[in-house]
């Protein structure tokens, strides 16, 4: 059975997420979004999380004019893995670390090797 969280702690769960995150990471985010989504589109598997656009590392000069990347943080799949509210918040902040990790061009090897895949 799944935890139950009002969708307004589950949104306090990833602002404090995001609240973790040292200043000078988060202010050279530009151009993307934070969406907490029930569950994924079945295109992107079985995911905690997904971050679709295009990575910071890879942006050159030509990167204008486009639809903000998105980094989508799915509540279905999360609270059905946990047992409690605590295991909530570390799996929250690890997915959200996580997906913005992918923004800044990490691949899932690195988050791997660092603990966050």
């Amino acid at each position: 059975m799944a935890l139950r969280v009002t969708d307004q702690r589950f949104e306090e769960l990833v602002d404090v997420a995001l609240a973790q995150i040292p200043a000078e990471l988060l202010d050279q985010v530009e151009n993307c979004a934070l969406i907490i989504e029930d569950e994924p589109d079945p295109e992107y598997g079985d995911v905690l999380g997904f971050y679709d656009g295009t990575p910071l590392s890879e942006r050159t000069s030509q990167y204008s004019g486009v639809l903000p990347d998105r980094i989508l943080i799915f509540r279905g799949p999360l609270l059905r893995m946990v047992a409690s509210e605590d295991e909530l918040v570390d799996e929250v902040r690890i997915t959200v670390w996580h997906e913005l990790a992918h923004y800044f061009g990490i691949d899932d090897d690195e988050l791997d090797e660092l603990g966050y895949a």
